[in-house]
C-alpha cells in the first residue's frame, strides 16, 4: 500500500487548531489563503503519493551506495529530486526575492510531514537544504546571499550541515577542524567530519557544505567555532561552476535504517586545504549554526509524525485484511482482527498519538509564523518565546512516540511483522534515528531543562499552562459527559505539568543532576500534556461543530473519540510522570559506578 496524505485533518488542524486565518493576515503572508493553502496540501498529497512513496522500499532494498569517493543514489531518486525542485517544493517557505514562494511556515510543515511519511530517506536531503538556506539568511552576506540561496531553493544545489568529528559527537566543544586565512578573504580548512547526511550524492550538480571549524587564534570550547561555506564544487564570480574543492567522501556508513540516504565520512584538506568562506564574523559559528539546528530539530520533529502516520495507515490496512479468530462477541466464523478489542486499542493508540503531536507541531509553526511577521514587537517577542519553548517538545516527543507508534505497527502485523517483505520492519528501523541525530532526547531534554524552563523563572511555560486552564474550563461548561472526561484528566495533566515546573525552577541550582535525571521523562510530560491540551481543543470544536448542524458528522465524532481515547490511555500517565521526576531522582543516582 502507497500512502494516502491525511489532507483533511492536517486542514483541521490548521484551520481549527493553528489559526490560518490569523496567519494569512499577518504582513507578508496574504498568499496564504485557504484557497491556495487547500491547493498546495493537495499537489503535495498527490506528488508524494505517486512520486516519492513508491521509492521508500526501494532504498531500503538498494541503498545509495560509495565507490571511489562518489556515491551513486537509489534507482529513482534523482529523477524524483529534480521532479521535486522544478515543481519548486524546496522553496515552499522560503523568500520570494530568491526564487521561494514566501509561504508560511505553517503551510511549509504539513508539505514537510507528507514528504517524509512518503520516504523519509529522500526527505532528509531537501531537509538539510533547508537549514542551511536559513543559516545563510541569517547571518551570510550579501554577496553569499546572491551567490549560493536562488541555487539553494531551486534545488539546483543542496546543502549540509557539518558539526560532528569521531571525538566530539554532541559536545561541540571538541571541535578540531581548522580553518587558516589565506589573506585574500578566503580560509583554508582541514579536518574529519563524520555523520554528514547527503555529504556527497548524485542529485544536485552542487553541495554546499557548511562547516564549524576553528581559526588558529579561536579561544578555547565553544566560543572558539567559526562558521564556513566550503562548497563541493567552487563558484565561478559569473556563477558557475568552477574547481573541484578538496573536500571528499572517502566512506559511507551501513546503517539499521534510513539506508537510502547516504550519511558521509567527509575530510577536508587531504590535498592542501579546502577553500572555505568565514559566515558572519569569527566565533560566532554556533550561534548560526544552532539556526540550522533549531530549523532541522522541528523537522526531524515532522520526520517523527509523518513516519508514524505511514506505519499507522499500513497497521489498519493489515488489520481490515488479515482474518483470524472469532468475534469475542460471537460470530459465524474468522473475523478481520480489527474487530478484535487490544487491535482496536493498539491502532487508537497510534491514531490518537499521531493527531496530538501533528496538532502541537502545527500550532508550534503558527507561534513561528507569528514571531517573524506580526507587526506588534512585543507579540514577535512572546510568540517566538513560546515556539522555542516548543521546539525540543516537538523534537523529542513527537520522535519518540514514533518509536512507540512503529513497534505498535509492527505488533499489529503479528508474526508478518517481523518479516522485511510487509514493510512494517522498515518504519521501525527507520524510527529509531530520529531520537539520536539533530540532538538526542536527552539533549532537547536539557535544552528545555535549561534554557526554556530555568532561565526564565518557567515564565513561558506558567503562562502556557494558563491557555490549558482556559480550555479546561471550556471543556466543563459544554455540559458534554465525553468532553468532562477529557477535562478531568486534562487538569490532572496540567497540574503535574505545573508541579514539574515548579519543581525543575527551585531545585535546578540546589541539585542540578536530580533536576536533570527527570530531564526527559519531562519532556515526554509536557508533550503529552500539551498534545492533550490540542486534542481537547480538536474535541471542543468538534463539539460545536455538530451542535451547528455540521454534516461531516463522522469525522468530527471521531475526533471526539479520538481525543477521549488520549485522555483515558496516554494522558492519565501523567501523575505517575510528575512523581517520577519530582521523587525518583534517589534512584537514578543513587547507585554507586562501580556497581554497574
Amino acid at each position: 500500500m502507497s500512502y494516502v496524505a491525511p489532507v483533511k485533518d492536517m486542514l483541521f488542524v490548521m484551520n481549527e487548531l493553528a489559526n490560518l486565518a490569523e496567519v494569512n493576515a499577518l504582513p507578508g503572508c496574504e498568499d496564504a489563503t485557504p484557497e491556495t493553502v487547500e491547493a498546495v496540501l493537495e499537489e503535495k498529497a498527490k506528488f508524494t503519493s505517486e512520486v516519492i512513496a513508491p521509492l521508500n522500499w526501494e532504498g531500503d532494498k538498494a541503498p545509495s551506495y560509495w565507490h571511489d569517493g562518489q556515491v551513486t543514489t537509489t534507482k529513482g531518486f534523482k529523477e524524483a529530486f529534480r521532479m521535486f525542485a522544478e515543481a519548486g517544493w524546496q522553496g515552499v517557505q522560503h523568500p520570494q526575492e530568491f526564487g521561494g514562494q514566501g509561504l508560511p511556515k505553517l503551510v511549509a510543515t504539513p508539505c514537510l510531514e507528507m514528504l517524509n511519511a512518503a520516504n523519509i530517506s529522500f526527505a532528509l536531503c531537501p531537509l538539510l537544504s533547508d537549514g542551511a538556506i536559513e543559516a545563510l539568511l541569517t547571518a551570510g552576506s550579501d554577496e553569499q546571499k546572491a551567490i549560493y540561496l536562488e541555487n539553494l531553493i531551486s534545488g539546483k544545489w543542496t546543502g549540509t550541515m557539518n558539526l560532528t568529528e569521531p571525538q566530539a559527537g554532541s559536545d561541540l566543544a571538541l571541535v578540531r577542524s581548522r580553518a587558516v586565512p589565506q589573506g585574500d578573504g578566503t580560509y583554508k580548512v582541514f579536518g574529519t567530519k563524520i555523520f554528514i547526511t547527503y555529504g556527497e550524492h548524485d542529485m544536485a550538480e552542487n553541495i554546499i557544505h557548511l562547516v564549524l571549524a576553528r581559526t588558529p587564534d579561536a579561544p578555547e570550547g565553544v566560543k572558539g567555532i567559526s562558521l564556513f561555506i566550503v562548497p563541493k564544487f567552487l563558484v565561478n564570480a559569473d556563477g558557475s561552476l568552477g574547481a573541484r574543492n578538496d573536500a571528499h567522501c572517502v566512506s559511507i556508513e551501513h546503517k539499521l535504517g534510513i539506508k537510502a540516504s547516504p550519511t558521509a565520512v567527509l575530510q577536508f584538506g587531504d590535498h592542501g586545504g579546502a577553500t572555505g568562506y568565514l559566515v558572519g564574523e569569527e566565533n560566532r559559528g554556533l550561534e548560526y549554526m544552532f539556526i540550522m539546528m533549531n530549523a532541522a530539530r522541528f523537522g526531524v520533529g515532522m520526520q517523527g509524525i509523518g513516519l508514524a502516520e505511514r506505519a499507522y495507515q499500513k497497521a489498519v490496512q493489515y488489520a481490515r485484511d488479515r482474518v483470524q479468530s472469532r468475534d469475542l462477541a460471537g460470530s459465524a466464523g474468522p473475523v478481520a482482527i480489527i474487530h478484535h478489542p487490544d487491535v482496536r486499542r493498539m491502532l487508537m493508540s497510534m491514531r490518537a498519538q499521531i493527531e496530538a503531536s501533528r496538532a502541537l507541531a502545527y500550532v508550534a509553526a503558527s507561534y513561528s509564523d507569528m514571531a517573524h511577521h506580526h507587526a506588534d514587537a512585543e507579540v514577535r517577542k512572546q510568540k517566538q518565546a513560546v515556539y522555542e519553548y516548543l521546539v525540543p517538545i516537538v523534537k523529542g516527543w513527537s520522535t519518540e512516540l514514533s518509536q512507540d507508534v512503529t513497534c505498535t505497527g509492527v505488533q499489529v502485523h503479528g508474526g508478518m511483522g517481523f518479516i522485511e517483505e510487509t514493510g512494517a520492519a522498515q518504519h521501525y528501523r527507520d524510527a529509531k534515528i530520529l531520537t539520536i541525530y539533530e540532538g538526542t532526547t536527552a539533549i532537547q531534554a536539557n535544552d528545555l531543562v535549561g534554557r526554556k524552563t530555568a532561565r526564565d523563572g518557567g515564565a513561558v511555560a506558567l503562562a502556557i499552562l494558563a491557555q490549558v486552564r482556559a480550555t479546561e474550563e471550556a471543556l466543563a461548561q459544554s455540559g458534554d459527559a465525553q468532553l468532562q472526561a477529557i477535562q478531568h484528566q486534562l487538569a490532572q495533566g496540567s497540574a503535574a505539568l505545573e508541579d514539574v515546573v515548579k519543581y525543575v525552577v527551585a531545585n535546578v541550582k540546589s541539585d542540578i543532576k536530580g533536576v536533570f535525571s527527570g530531564s526527559v521523562l519531562y519532556l515526554k510530560l509536557a508533550g503529552i500534556v500539551l498534545g492533550g491540551w490540542q486534542m481537547a481543543r480538536a474535541a471542543l470544536v468538534a463539539h460545536d461543530k455538530l451542535q451547528s448542524g455540521d454534516a461531516d458528522k463522522a469525522f468530527l465524532e471521531a475526533k471526539i473519540v479520538t481525543a477521549r481515547f488520549f485522555a483515558d490511555h496516554i494522558l492519565s500517565a501523567a501523575q505517575g510522570m510528575r512523581s517520577a521526576i519530582v521523587d525518583g531522582s534517589a534512584g537514578v543516582m543513587g547507585l554507586p559506578e562501580e556497581m554497574f
